[in-house]
């Protein structure tokens, strides 16, 4: 199977840049303007391990750190995103919506491009040097919307990387898959890593979306904008788990940001606790529920509890150590606005129809109050994609 997990499956061309904005229907629901009133990611730094990132786009100007590209082993040719898969993660990560382009859950955070190409499904070290690489320089959120087939051979090294990346504080969000299966893959599948869902404008798990005991949480993956693959300058439409997580991770950023003083673990606890639901948690389709920050950053929601034990990894009964928090950003972007965002779905394992716990999509853009769920979940994290699931953008 390839190793291109993050797919950014382009569904056709927007209408145009100008109006961009209006095609995030998801950042209408997650209530994303009155968020942005009180956080927007600003001061966090994540890192996109991708295919690059060019930071030559209006959205992500002056917003990107110089990065490493561990393809070569070099810090040069970053922006060098032929595939522009990197490039659209970071869009809708951060992306500052300058020039009618697209904006991102985060628009005040800093991206750190990790570029590992080919690297990522050669049997070199690269893909883990990556991780190191960006926790050592200040991300506090990784972002991994790449993946593969989950190879024994590979656990040891997997567990250590994640486990390195855990005790420096960091928090890492990969995609489940978009194959529709419940088959593992890495690093979706290594305990530690959160692993991410899809789901679509209707609230529902989308049919590509990957599932299984691993799942920890679900975001918006299908209709996501961003730049086509033969034009940088055109807009087009993407679906995937790759979208769902970078969503998610976005969404770390912009309630971390809103309170800098709190350990990954806090942050991951309360984007557990107040993710939206309708039934038994966690599912094997979206976890413990869809993200939704707007019950951290506009309702107070959520109990950050204790800074040192990892809520996915004490659910599973896995020891865990002190994590220490992760390093200040070696950067801080120009923040342009505040991010906030919030819907409420969850996934009911017969119809992999995911309501949400306020009644389905349309109570999504309400966003009315929601149930909190106590944050433990079992996870033997799977699959994490990065498939093509037709033409990348």
């Amino acid at each position: 199977m390839s190793a291109v997990v993050a797919t950014w499956t382009v569904a056709a061309p927007a209408a145009t840049a100008d109006d961009m904005r209006s095609h995030q229907w998801y950042l209408d629901a997650m209530k994303a303007d009155e968020m942005w009133k009180v956080a927007t990611g600003k001061g966090i730094t994540v890192a996109v391990i991708d295919t690059g990132v060019d930071g030559s786009l209006p959205e992500l100007r002056g917003k990107v750190l110089p990065g490493r590209n561990v393809d070569t082993g070099g810090p040069g040719r970053i922006v060098d995103d032929s595939d522009r898969h990197g490039t659209n993660m970071a869009l809708a990560i951060a992306g500052t919506g300058a020039d009618g382009g697209v904006k991102g859950i985060a628009p005040g955070a800093t991206i750190l491009p990790v570029k590992v190409g080919d690297a990522w499904q050669s049997g070199s070290k690269t893909k883990f040097d990556g991780i190191r690489y960006a926790v050592d320089n200040g991300a506090r959120v990784i972002n991994i919307s790449l993946g593969g087939d989950a190879n024994a051979e590979r656990t040891a090294e997997w567990r250590e990387t994640v486990d390195y990346a855990l005790k420096k504080g960091a928090l890492i969000f990969a995609g489940s898959g978009n194959e529709g299966i419940g088959d593992p893959m890495y690093p979706a599948s290594i305990p530690g890593v959160i692993a991410v869902g899809a789901l679509d404008p209707n609230g529902k798990v989308a049919k590509f979306s990957n599932y299984g005991s691993h799942l920890a949480l679900a975001a918006p993956g299908v209709k996501i904008p961003g730049r086509c693959l033969t034009d940088k300058n055109e807009d087009c439409f993407g679906d995937g788990t790759s979208q769902a997580t970078a969503i998610a991770s976005g969404t770390a950023a912009l309630i971390w940001s809103a309170h800098p003083d709190w350990t990954g673990n806090q942050v991951l606890r309360v984007m557990m606790e107040t993710a939206g639901h309708d039934g038994p948690v966690p599912s094997k389709y979206i976890g413990y529920g869809t993200v939704r920050p707007a019950q951290v950053l506009l309702e107070g929601k959520g109990n950050p509890g204790d800074p040192d034990v990892n809520p996915l990894l004490a659910a599973r009964g896995v020891s865990t150590t002190p994590t220490s928090k992760a390093s200040e950003p070696s950067q801080t972007s120009p923040s342009p606005e505040n991010t906030g965002a919030s819907g409420s779905d969850q996934a009911k394992d017969n119809g992999r129809a995911a309501e949400s716990d306020e009644g389905g999509f349309p109570l999504w853009a309400i966003a009315a109050s929601a149930v909190a769920v106590v944050a433990v979940i079992g996870l033997v994290v799977a699959a994490g994609v990065r498939r093509r699931a037709s033409t990348d953008a």
